[in-house]
């Protein structure tokens, strides 16, 4: 009789054991450890079928594998098309603002961003770019300038504030004094103050890789005086890491924080190559985006918050006639055989014919003795933002309510609803 009752009483706990894992698994919510996301800096949907092509024919962009898409309606407060300061700030604080502001109201005061609500919930923060550090869409996620060109004290913000934990990018000439090569003129070497706050300082790629990955780091990468090189500028590149290794990086340095972490990732230099009507350079950079965020889903896991979003489209690129369905890389560049562009722009330094403000000497169509290659309908100093609907892909807890066509600030919402 003892035995059974010992079995008996075996059995119950069993049952309460199973039950009690499966409310845990069904009911209780749990937060996701990893949470990232990435910001394409131009990132339409008529980006996309492009970048495939100039990819290769057979093949898929992780992008095509996200389980959740959606449309981003993206207007700022006072714009139907906004700039980089507004549409990253929308992003970054869930709040819609006039163009040129970052990350304040119209009474100038700090909105605040999802980096500094991470740190309140416990979690270890991060930002990568390709571009500086100190640029509108990596500023709008820790500082809140008035003066949105103020680059100087954007940095010393990002110093003084304490927010992030892993930062990796270009810019290093705004953290630095004159007297050191920078462009500072306060005489403050903001690297040195970080390095006296606890912070690794990185200023390479195999410097970067030799940062042990078996502890939670303070690291500051700042690889470029300026923006990153390009991926087709071998030489420049040489000793800077690409966004996929900063990428991973970080996610292996930051995932010791048993709070788990948020990683922002700006991919800015697919906006710079639009800006400058170079179309080779902006689908290789957007395949540099779309390598990043398969690196990300690799090292992070599958049970990671992982958001890919456009911030604003620029420019108007677009792939004309007819390539073939083999053609690739270079072959869909310059012009085809009926000596037509493929590639054109709306806006841009390539065009043509000027207009108003921009009909200045030396940018007249009678002065301009070859037509250019990738050819802008409009003569621009840089390419203008367009009014377009972006995109936004999504997997892992919070990503199924990315359907359908919703504001940019719900990113934010999703974020937060994750922390």
């Amino acid at each position: 009789m003892k035995w059974r009752n010992q079995l008996l009483a075996l059995f119950c706990l069993l049952v309460f054991a199973g039950l009690g894992v499966l409310y845990f698994q069904h009911w209780v919510i749990r937060k996701p450890f990893g949470i990232i996301l990435f910001v394409g800096e131009g990132l339409s949907p008529s980006r996309l079928a492009p970048t495939r092509a100039y990819a290769g024919a057979s093949t898929r962009l992780s992008l095509d594998s996200m389980p959740h898409v959606a449309f981003l309606t993206n207007y700022s407060k006072d714009f139907a098309a906004p700039d980089s300061a507004a549409a990253a700030t929308a992003i970054a604080t869930g709040v819609r603002v006039p163009n040129s502001a970052i990350a304040i109201n119209g009474d100038k005061k700090p909105i605040t961003s999802i980096i500094e609500l991470a740190r309140e919930y416990g979690r270890a923060t991060g930002l990568v770019t390709d571009t500086k550090l100190t640029d509108p869409t990596s500023a709008a996620f820790y500082a809140h300038p008035v003066d949105p060109d103020d680059l100087g004290k954007i940095a010393a913000e990002f110093v003084d504030g304490g927010k992030i934990d892993i930062a990796m990018g270009g810019g290093a000439s705004q953290f630095l004094p004159a007297r050191k090569g920078g462009e500072r003129q306060d005489g403050r070497d903001l690297l040195l103050e970080l390095r006296g706050n606890g912070f690794d300082i990185v200023r390479t790629r195999a410097e970067l890789e030799a940062v042990p990955a078996w502890r939670r780091p303070k690291l500051f990468g700042a690889f470029n005086n300026a923006d990153l090189a390009f991926a087709n500028q071998v030489e420049e590149r040489g000793q800077q890491p690409s966004l996929s290794d900063m990428v991973r990086r970080a996610i292996q340095l930051l995932q010791y924080n048993v709070g788990g972490y948020l990683l922002v990732v700006d991919a800015g230099l697919m906006r710079k190559a639009a800006q400058e009507n170079n179309g080779e350079r902006t689908l290789m950079q957007t395949v540099e985006l779309d390598r990043a965020v398969a690196v990300a889903r690799r090292y992070a896991g599958q049970k990671s918050t992982i958001i890919i979003c456009g911030d604003v489209a620029v420019g108007g690129m677009t792939l004309n006639g007819f390539p073939f369905r083999h053609d690739n890389g270079i072959a869909l560049l310059g012009l085809n055989s009926a000596g037509q562009p493929w590639i054109t722009w709306a806006t841009g330094p390539h065009g043509t014919r000027s207009y108003g403000a921009a009909n200045i000497p030396g940018k007249q169509p009678n002065e301009q003795p070859e037509a250019p290659v990738e050819p802008a309908a409009l003569y621009t100093k840089s390419a203008l933002p367009t009014v377009e609907d972006v995109v936004v892909f999504g997997s892992g807890p919070g990503t199924d309510a990315l359907q359908g066509i919703l504001d940019s600030t719900t990113v934010f919402k999703i974020l937060r609803g994750e922390l």
